[in-house]
């Protein structure tokens, strides 16, 4: 079995929109298992709660008694899992056998929303965090930095650690922490104040983690690594960047998109007469903490992408009190979805050339660490010379290294892969399953699993209809379709998975 250090039980719960992360020592007790799981959720120790674990075949199993627990973490020791899934609610069903406020199938697809993950440790409450901008670990000393979110930080004291560093805190939350030597020495040496913008691999220097939480806050303006930079000029100490973007150096020309959450204007450089797609974000879609988590992951995957021939990548960005901005490469030879509506559907060689591109910008992507997660025609760019962007990375998910899953259930509906729509962990093969229903789509001239407005029954339109209709039914290949193209559909498409 796969345990965490000093053979402690991982406790993934699942409670009012947050998975809270925590350890248990076995043996576990009933009693103090409820009363962690209660302190864990920040609820009174007089409230009832439902406790639910999700078993080897995905189905929630009540836990009421000692023996139904022991049952829980046998079944899990012998499965080698490395952690046990739990669902918490409040109160208790009105009868047994019903189901509690609040529960619905729903609830168990391993998240159809982003969920705040929140680590507890110690009486901390850690949450991953995106730096921009280096900042020392409290236990090791070493800066906290690098794509992605590499850090944690408790939402109650502000303490900084690394990720690998969470489980050794051994100072309560709450209580003082004084730095170590060696952080006193690096700070007296090197003000807080004082740090170089845009640079990655020196003249940075932090306070003490933990005390300074300067390191996660969101500069006013940020230059990607594509932008060229005069030397900084140094003040009274502070090194500050001569060089800044702001909307004043564009001219607006004309909206170009719209989505649920921002929209994307066509926008033309001032000084330069270059042509930028400016995507805007209005901040009031995100209040807490994570909901600007796809941001940051979309800012982090933008800048990972700049430079590569098929993939957007980011020019600069910067943000207003009310909006953020990110200035990005125009493709104008619109999506493929425009393209498939006029022509109906590709020739093979066209879907074949367009293909390749797609799965060099994927496999760019995946040897990152990143899996794309929402391929679909609306974000397939063509450029001018008639080459292949990729577009739109709000659903990546980054740091997957080889053998490592995630269990997010998201996705345009009529590309998400069986093993998510299964609750199942996944990889990079969600993105391949993606592409093999693009290439039917280019080759075809319609969806695999084109069932809107298709059956009379309305019941038939619905997502869920959708959802077991990928899960179950057989794809047909067209016939018109040469057998080296029927191949490789079939391959893409393997339900199985790979």
């Amino acid at each position: 079995m796969v345990m965490e250090e000093d053979t402690d039980i991982k406790l993934k719960t699942r409670f009012l929109g947050q998975v809270l992360v925590l350890y248990a020592r076995p043996p576990l007790q009933i009693d103090k298992f409820f009363s962690l799981l209660k302190e864990a959720c920040q609820q009174p120790s007089s409230h009832p709660i439902t406790v639910k674990w999700i078993d080897e075949d995905g189905d929630p199993v009540s836990i009421d008694s000692q023996r139904e627990l022991d049952e829980a973490v046998r079944i899990l020791q012998q499965s080698g899992d490395a952690e046990l899934n739990i669902h918490v609610f409040l109160g208790q069903p009105a009868l047994p056998g019903l189901p509690c406020e609040g529960e619905d199938r729903n609830v168990y697809r391993r998240g159809a929303r982003r969920w705040k993950k929140i680590y507890l440790f110690n009486g901390h409450r850690f949450q991953a965090k995106r730096l921009n901008r280096r900042i020392q670990c409290f236990i090791c000393n070493d800066y906290i930095w690098g794509i992605g979110r590499q850090g944690y930080r408790c939402a109650d004291c502000r303490l900084c650690v690394h990720k690998k560093c969470h489980r050794l805190v051994r100072t309560p939350c709450g209580q003082a922490v004084t730095p170590s030597i060696t952080s006193l020495q690096q700070n007296s040496v090197y003000p807080a104040s004082t740090y170089h913008t845009g640079s990655q691999n020196g003249g940075e220097k932090a306070s003490f983690a933990g005390l300074d939480n300067g390191a996660f806050q969101e500069a006013e303006v940020d230059l990607s690594l594509q932008t060229t930079c005069t030397p900084a000029v140094a003040t009274e100490g502070v090194v500050t960047s001569k060089w800044s973007v702001s909307l004043s150096d564009f001219r607006l020309l004309t909206v170009i998109g719209r989505g649920s959450y921002a929209k994307v204007v066509q926008a033309e450089h001032i000084k330069t007469k270059e042509i930028y797609a400016i995507k805007i974000i209005k901040k009031q879609m995100f209040n807490e903490d994570e909901d600007i988590d796809w941001v940051q992951t979309e800012k982090s995957v933008f800048e990972a992408a700049s430079n590569y021939p098929f993939l957007v990548g980011l020019h600069s960005c910067f943000q207003t009190e009310s909006r953020l901005f990110f200035v990005i490469e125009f493709v104008p030879g619109g999506d493929l979805m425009f393209h498939m509506q006029r022509q109906r559907k590709l020739p093979e060689d066209h879907a074949r050339f367009y293909s390749c591109e797609i799965i060099l910008a994927l496999h760019f992507l995946h040897s990152r660490g990143i899996i794309y997660r929402d391929l679909k025609l609306d974000n397939v760019l063509i450029d001018a010379e008639g080459h292949v962007k990729l577009t739109d990375y709000g659903m990546c998910k980054e740091n997957i290294g080889p053998g490592d899953v995630t269990s997010t259930f998201c996705g345009t509906p009529n590309y998400i892969a069986p093993e998510i729509l299964r609750g199942e962990d996944y990889g990079f093969s969600v993105d391949w399953w993606a592409l093999g229903v693009l290439m039917y789509e280019m080759m075809a001239g319609r969806s695999p699993f084109d069932i809107v407005g298709a059956a009379g029954d309305p019941d038939q339109n619905t997502e869920d209809y959708l959802f077991q209709i990928i899960l179950e039914k057989q794809i047909r290949i067209p016939r018109s379709l040469s057998v080296k193209a029927a191949s490789v559909l079939k391959q893409f498409l393997n339900k199985v998975g790979f």
